[in-house]
């Protein structure tokens, strides 16, 4: 059965986009659908007071929902477009994957623990997405499904995936956190019609290890 959306749960989204705003976050498409997309949906019961604070929290097999602020940084970041095809790599909770597909992508992600793809594959179908949930190595993307207009890695990766680079389209966008210590650089990066990539960053972020050859 799909959750409840309580009006008490409506104002907490409106402050925590305000709050967002106040951080410097100025996409308006990417603001509506936090303030549309009910957060607590896609967390335990436990947390539910603490659904809308600005900070990530715990959801099991050590992994965590997302800051909302890393949320809208990402999202705004990636740049979608209705249409657009994307490949997310680590699903955790499904709520970013949610956030893409109420951005109009036609979202396809990947998550390596069992019972968090299990559960963000309920929640999704609840919610009536077309998101695409699959169970598998983040490192070796969806080369089935590839070319992808956009890629956006959930996790903190120790260098450039370069398997998903390369099912990225020509002018398409990568977002990823990189770096090998607890703290991640925020790396924005085109694949220009030749192939060449450019690089730009935007601010550290803290983010669980994305890890290779580690399906669980």
């Amino acid at each position: 059965m799909k959750p409840l959306d309580s009006f008490k749960h409506k104002g907490l989204r409106r402050k925590l986009v305000s709050q967002l705003r106040s951080k410097g976050i100025d996409n308006e498409k990417v603001l509506a659908v936090i303030d549309r997309l009910p957060r607590h949906f896609f967390m335990d019961s436990a947390f539910l007071q603490f659904a809308y604070d600005d900070t990530a929290f715990p959801i099991g097999e050590g992994q965590t929902i997302s800051q909302p602020y890393t949320v809208a940084v990402q999202s705004d970041l990636l740049d979608v477009h209705p249409g657009m095809k994307v490949l997310e790599i680590g699903t955790g909770s499904g709520y970013q994957a949610a956030i893409l597909f109420e951005l109009g992508a036609k979202v396809y992600t990947i998550e390596r623990h069992r019972p968090l793809f299990k559960k963000a594959k309920q929640i999704l179908s609840l919610l009536n997405t077309t998101v695409k949930v699959f169970y598998g190595d983040g490192y070796k993307g969806l080369p089935a499904f590839a070319p992808f207009d956009r890629v956006l890695v959930t996790c903190g990766a120790p260098s450039l995936p370069e398997e998903l680079i390369n099912q990225l389209k020509p002018g398409g966008v990568m977002v990823v956190p990189i770096g090998e210590g607890e703290v991640q650089v925020m790396t924005r990066i085109v694949k220009n019609p030749d192939g060449t990539l450019e690089q730009s960053t935007h601010g550290t972020f803290r983010f669980v290890p994305m890890l290779e050859n580690r399906i669980r």
